[in-house]
């Protein structure tokens, strides 16, 4: 689904949901008086990340500006939204997630400060971050790079630094980590297609996570995890690998 044809199911989900109860005008309304997915993404971002009027103005401002300039930043929240919808259980329409699901709030204010990162802005980009950190406590460095079809499900406490790559339709938990170690601090992670990094996961140091891999709850990853196995423990192990028996991470 494009980002147009998403926009109109969201406009009438909530036309529907403000109809039906009243109260839920101060939080849905607000959809209706947007021209688009990307005004009201624009709107939220200001409104979920900024704890002052002035920044409120200026992170929107920021926002339009980075969708006028690059269009596909749009159809990448929308390719967000719906692999929320396609991935939760418990959802079953699109206006859910976009009104509450703080992890979409925090990719999609991450896709507008790596934006101005790679335009020269570092400050307010850095800004940006620091914000949605203090508000949604979910840190996205700038610099990462993150594809399409994310899910960041729950999102408290997730942290991922700068230089990181994550490939399109991943899904990460709350409290997991993924940075540079110490000791290599000019290489980070890189996260493949597909990958499922489960709650309070750490990923540390200059390693690939192959397509498909599964990260365990708690587990600590230090090298790399081949394509479509699943790593679990501390230090992690490698298990349901397609060559015979299971290794431990060194």
């Amino acid at each position: 689904m494009g980002s147009d044809d998403l926009w109109l199911a969201i406009r009438r989900e909530a036309a529907a949901a403000v109809a039906a109860d009243r109260f839920l005008e101060a939080s849905a309304a607000f959809i209706l008086d947007q021209g688009d997915l990307g005004g009201a993404i624009a709107f939220l971002i200001g409104r979920r990340i900024a704890d002052a009027d002035a920044d409120r103005v200026q992170f929107v401002r920021a926002a339009r500006e980075a969708y006028v300039a690059e269009p596909v930043l749009i159809e990448a929240a929308a390719s967000d939204l719906a692999a929320i919808v396609r991935r939760d259980p418990a959802i079953s329409g699109f206006l859910p997630p976009l009104l509450n699901f703080k992890g979409y709030v925090a990719l999609q204010a991450w896709r507008v400060s790596n934006w101005l990162w790679r335009h020269d802005r570092p400050d307010l980009a850095l800004m940006m971050q620091n914000a949605s950190a203090d508000q949604l406590q979910i840190s996205i460095h700038p610099s990462a790079r993150i594809g399409t079809g994310v899910f960041l499900d729950h999102g408290t406490g997730l942290i991922i630094g700068a230089l990181v790559s994550i490939g399109d339709e991943v899904t990460i938990l709350q409290n997991v980590t993924i940075s540079r170690h110490r000791d290599a601090p000019r290489r980070a992670p890189t996260i493949g297609h597909g990958v499922l990094l489960s709650a309070g996961a750490t990923v540390i140091g200059d390693l690939n996570i192959g397509d498909l891999a599964k990260i365990g709850a708690g587990a600590l990853v230090t090298s790399d995890v081949p394509a479509g196995c699943t790593a679990v423990g501390v230090p992690a192990r490698l298990t349901n690998c397609a060559e015979a028996g299971a290794s431990v991470l060194s």
